[in-house]
């Protein structure tokens, strides 16, 4: 299999990453069949070559520098590939016709749903890695350390390399060198009320059992756990009180550095680690630093949701960015739908991220989280307007979309196993009708958009170019502005729907302004304290102008003003009527 050269140079990098997270399965899949749980032949599926150069073109062009493409690594699924040579799964313990992602099958193949050719899968994998290179964009792929598929077993490993549990001791519940742990003198029992929408021709057997992904230590989990994927030992004994076995260096470790050698050495730049708080800290602490020996520049993002573990996983486990999604998205997505406190976005950054703001990835959507635009979110993509740029600026760390997430995506049915539950499915095969609009026929125009589709892209693109091209977004101090306006000294400043901070560099000075309340205009007042003036090193003998670089509203969606100036004393609060739902922007001098 080829492999692309290593770059052991370091390069400079920025935090202010644009990541596009692509469902590599439905990102290109044109068929509007769209029937509860189709097949493959009904509902079609996307493809390595459908993500061509005028698709990386138009997303290069539309501002994002990271592709994180999701479910390349072959998993489980329903669908039968025995003609390929490609073992058949067992629908008992597959979820979804398509399968789960997350369920990986061996880590050493791609899915060859995504592949023209089957036999030549891993080829047309390696063309879309340099496809994006060549587009100047960096590709992320998932690394799933948890947990494997129940039915695990490479066929594709390369020589020499041994196979998860193939060398364990299956009557020890725990061995420090075994893969898997086991629950001895026990077959596992398919969950009460998993009925799979295929014909079952087999029974499933596995004996003795082993520990589900989730952590469940027992023979017969339930329908609700991860039941269809087996718990990956990294030397943690969680029945002993989590006593810990790192010495000799645990098999898993060993077999996990080797599984992302092979893709970093395939020009992957960089992993998108699911679950990264169910493996030991120091797991990570070592292979971390192992991959950067092959290429410096590959980047970690950990999948984390515990903030008390955050300087752990940043600072021991080594990982360049984390997941900010309890904080900002919680807080964020709360005054998306009507509530919240606007306050909060100070809690976030003070109590959780503060000190290292510029390693939290951002973002309002991804394939776990409801669409915007769903009945379970906030039912409409414009509500994201204040968030998203909250999302993208509040400091100079990498920001990320769902695709889709910008033409306004609004699951509405249910497609199969994932149900209608406001997500795009993970499970099924599926066409995405708002992001066909886009894809138009592989031109990946927006030739089909609707007007209203085209006004919320619009708006992302305005963003995202901004953000891009703003020294202030990308390097520069924060400076929250809301202690000063919310003790009354402002005028009408409702400080529990407006957010308003300073973002500078010795190059740029800007002020952010957002009204999150969905239905009411403000006409207030900002007061800048003098400490800012100092931060900011703006002479306040002479007036300052305030410029209006960029405005965002519900009503025009988005737009770059006329750029009008106003000259005031330091000393004096800045006027502005607030639409409801809107965002301004000023540049200071």
């Amino acid at each position: 299999m080829a492999q692309i050269p290593i770059k052991m140079t370091k390069e400079k990098q920025t935090d202010k990453l644009v990541v596009y997270q692509i469902y590599t399965r439905l990102f290109g899949n044109l068929k509007t069949t769209n029937k509860f749980n189709g097949t493959l032949e009904e509902n079609g599926t996307g493809k390595f070559n459908d993500i061509n150069d005028k698709a990386l073109k138009a997303l290069k062009k539309f501002g994002v520098s990271h592709v994180w493409f999701t479910g390349v690594i072959e998993h489980a699924t329903m669908t039968d590939y025995s003609k390929f040579k490609i073992p058949q799964d067992n629908p008992l313990v597959v979820k979804g016709i398509a399968g789960s992602p997350y369920a990986i099958k061996d880590y050493y193949d791609v899915n060859p749903d995504l592949a023209i050719d089957v036999k030549n899968r891993m080829k047309e994998f390696e063309d879309l890695v340099a496809r994006s290179h060549k587009n100047e964009l960096k590709v992320l792929i998932d690394c799933v350390p948890n947990h494997v598929a129940r039915s695990y077993h490479s066929d594709k490993k390369p020589k020499g390399v041994k196979d998860f549990g193939e060398e364990d001791d299956k009557t020890k519940t725990f061995a420090p060198y075994n893969n898997f742990y086991y629950i001895p003198g026990q077959a596992f029992i398919v969950p009460d009320g998993v009925q799979p929408p295929v014909k079952v021709n087999n029974s499933y057997y596995e004996s003795p059992a082993k520990a589900t992904g989730n952590d469940v230590f027992s023979a017969k989990p339930s329908i609700n756990d991860w039941f269809e994927t087996i718990k990956l030992n990294y030397g943690v004994d969680y029945l002993d009180n989590r006593s810990k076995h790192f010495e000799p260096i645990p098999s898993t470790w060993l077999k996990m550095r080797d599984i992302l050698a092979f893709w970093t050495k395939k020009g992957v730049d960089g992993f998108r680690c699911d679950m990264s708080e169910m493996v030991p800290v120091e797991f990570w602490g070592w292979v971390i630093p192992e991959i950067k020996k092959l290429n410096p520049n590959v980047i970690f993002i950990a999948e984390i949701y515990n903030p008390q573990t955050y300087n752990q996983y940043l600072f021991e486990g080594k990982f360049d960015y984390l997941y900010d999604k309890v904080g900002l998205y919680d807080t964020l997505r709360k005054l998306m739908e009507g509530n919240g406190n606007a306050n909060d976005i100070t809690s976030v950054w003070q109590n959780e991220s503060g000190n290292f703001a510029n390693r939290m990835l951002r973002f309002l959507e991804n394939h776990d989280e409801h669409r915007i635009a769903s009945k379970y979110f906030a039912n409409d993509p414009f509500k994201a307007i204040p968030a998203m740029v909250v999302s993208s600026t509040l400091h100079s760390g990498p920001v990320m979309l769902y695709f889709g997430q910008e033409v306004g995506v609004k699951p509405t049915v249910a497609e199969g196993f994932s149900g209608d539950d406001g997500r795009t499915t993970m499970f099924d095969y599926w066409g995405v009708p708002e992001f066909q609009n886009w894809v138009n026929n592989h031109n990946y125009d927006g030739g089909k958009l609707t007007s209203e589709q085209k006004n919320i892209r619009n708006f992302y693109a305005e963003l995202l170019k901004f953000v891009n091209n703003s020294d202030a977004v990308k390097n520069g101090q924060f400076y929250d502005l809301q202690y000063v306006n919310n003790n009354g000294q402002a005028v009408n400043y409702n400080d529990k729907k407006i957010y308003s901070y300073l973002r500078f560099t010795e190059n740029q000075k800007l002020l952010f302004i957002c009204n999150f309340d969905l239905e009411k205009l403000y006409s207030t007042n900002i007061f800048i304290p003098q400490g800012a003036w100092n931060l900011m090193k703006i002479d306040t003998k002479v007036p300052v102008s305030y410029t209006n670089v960029l405005s965002f509203d519900r009503e025009s969606n988005s737009q770059t003003i006329n750029q009008q100036t106003k000259a005031i004393s330091f000393l004096e609060a800045l006027s502005i009527n607030l639409a409801p739902n809107s965002v301004t922007v000023f540049e200071i001098k």
